[in-house]
């Protein structure tokens, strides 16, 4: 009879297990409820911050633009670069290589690398004919023009 009356009194190490469990798990759902409403809070900051944030990058564009617009106003002269002895050769070589598939002017290749189209000219009517790597089709009126690729 003994035994009867400590059951009922007091908790027993079993009960003391259980409730530290149901405090601990009170505790986990506590966690996970405040991580739905962070969560919740977040999307709909981004919801509302995504739009003016796109509106602000379209103003910075606008500005970019317009404020190189006032700069081209007062350009500085544009400085080609100079080419060594049979570097401009390889430059035009290479950069026909990495576009197979592609014809260029004299004034693209020029652009592609910084330096003047009558260099580029030049070096076709010099070196280019001769070159076996480098194609020449004729284009334009009478064929008076030509364009380049890589054979």
């Amino acid at each position: 009879m003994s035994t009867a009356k400590k059951d009922t009194g007091s908790p027993d190490k079993y009960d003391l297990f259980i409730q530290r469990i149901d405090y601990f798990q009170s505790l986990v759902a506590e966690k996970k409820n405040l991580q739905a409403q962070i969560s919740q809070i977040q999307n709909e900051f981004n919801e509302k911050i995504r739009p003016l944030e796109d509106e602000l990058s379209t103003i910075i564009k606008k500005l970019e633009t317009n404020l190189s617009k006032l700069e081209g106003s007062v350009s500085e002269p544009v400085i080609s670069q100079k080419f060594g002895r049979g570097q401009l050769g390889a430059s035009i070589k290479e950069l026909l290589r990495s576009n197979p598939d592609k014809t260029f002017k004299p004034r693209d290749i020029a652009e592609a690398l910084n330096t003047k189209g009558t260099t580029v000219s030049l070096w076709f009517n010099k070196y280019g004919l001769e070159d076996s790597e480098i194609e020449r089709i004729p284009a334009g009126k009478e064929g008076k023009r030509y364009v380049y690729k890589i054979n």
